[in-house]
């Protein structure tokens, strides 16, 4: 189940492991991506703290960690090609896989239907 950020970041847990993309509302509200600038792996975030930067012909943008965790993989494909965060972000777009330090953190998050109440 997808977890959302007051910040407009969704995760997705997989056992420790947790998938970390920017929401659909917050693609739509900057418009076509251009650049992410990708987080490395290895490096350690606490929730809240940014972690990567996009860049639409709007503005530039930090995403902000969701809950605390190390960077195991990101997402190499968005490097040379935008169209899975511009067209899918909370799918194909998705821009790293983290190690969760405390899955408790999970919970403070919402979910979609809280989430899209927040959207209004």
């Amino acid at each position: 189940m997808k977890r959302y950020s007051a910040e407009h970041q969704w995760i997705e847990q997989d056992g420790d492991e947790a998938v970390v993309g920017i929401s659909t509302y917050a693609q739509e509200s900057l418009g076509d991506l251009c650049y992410v600038e990708l987080p490395k792996i290895g490096a350690a975030f606490k929730g809240g703290e940014a972690f990567c930067v996009v860049e639409s012909t709007k503005a530039a943008s930090d995403v902000f960690m969701p809950v605390g965790g190390t960077i195991i993989a990101v997402n190499t494909a968005l490097e040379t090609d935008l169209s899975a965060i511009n067209e899918d972000p909370e799918g194909t777009g998705w821009i790293c896989r983290i190690r969760v330090d405390d899955a408790a953190e999970l919970e403070k998050l919402m979910d979609a239907a809280a989430y899209a109440d927040m959207e209004k």
